[in-house]
């Protein structure tokens, strides 16, 4: 079996494949201050309780963008699993061209949400991926990477908000019924939720405008809160929220990884 893993500064998404099928996938806090054995032992009870053994694991290939967390990580699996994890970067030999001004500087996880759009959907992509920073990816269908945009996270944005008025409560991050809060916590939700919305929807027409060869990309959404803003935008084609877990596992078998 394959494990792969999105490590992102907020969360880790971990996905669990048996051949091309996702099997389990879970969720972990990003906590710097656990050690390799404490990951280990963290990974290993997820595999157990999904009624597999951590020995199962034939192959390891993971995304991060948080280095300080990664290396223990890393070490934890191959404790637990015997296994040593297979980082994906902007030297991987993926079907993927970089045609950007720093190709060195995208992230993993962009570069994997573009492998993914191309061998999953053969047409231009926009991937919209909602993670701590809500980051668009622009992909054709012969596998150009053309850059995109990052904008903060829906979480980020809500959290700054919170935390630096006195007044303002933290709140469940779901869609009010209506636009005109007559809560607090409605009018936080209203503009967290309804804002972001607004801005995927404009930023996705922006992009279309500056589509090479005018063509309409489909745009798909992923990440863990892609479910709570898809359906409140106009832009938006498809989510799948697993989408850089598939991107990984298409990552491996080009990597040569068996499992």
């Amino acid at each position: 079996m394959l494990l792969t893993l999105d490590i992102g500064n907020t969360e880790i998404t971990m996905g669990l494949f048996r051949g091309a099928e996702l099997e389990a996938h879970w969720r972990l806090t990003t906590n710097p201050g656990r050690t390799p054995d404490e990951w280990g032992s963290a990974i290993g009870g997820f595999l157990l309780g999904a009624g597999h053994s951590p020995n199962e694991v034939r192959a390891v290939c993971l995304a991060s963008v948080a280095p300080s967390v990664t290396l223990a990580v890393v070490a934890g699996i191959e404790r637990v699993t015997g296994c040593a994890g297979v980082q994906i970067d902007a030297h991987s030999p993926l079907p993927v061209r970089l045609d950007v001004d720093e190709p060195l500087s995208v992230g993993a996880d962009r570069i994997v949400n573009a492998l993914a759009a191309v061998e999953l959907y053969h047409t231009d992509t926009i991937v919209v991926d909602f993670g701590t920073a809500t980051t668009f990816d622009c992909v054709t269908a012969d596998g150009r990477f053309l850059g995109g945009v990052i904008m903060p996270g829906l979480r980020t944005a809500a959290d700054q908000l919170t935390q630096r008025t006195a007044k303002l409560p933290a709140t469940e991050l779901r869609a009010p019924e209506r636009v005109i809060g007559r809560r607090t916590e409605e009018c936080i939700q209203s503009g967290v939720l309804f804002g972001t919305a607004e801005a995927v929807d404009g930023l996705v027409r922006r992009i279309r405008a500056e589509w090479p060869g005018g063509r309409r990309p489909r745009v798909v959404a992923t990440g863990g809160l892609a479910s709570v803003v898809a359906p409140l935008t106009s832009t938006i084609d498809e989510t799948d929220a697993d989408l850089t877990l598939r991107g990984l596992r298409l990552a491996a078998g080009h990597l040569g990884l068996v499992w």
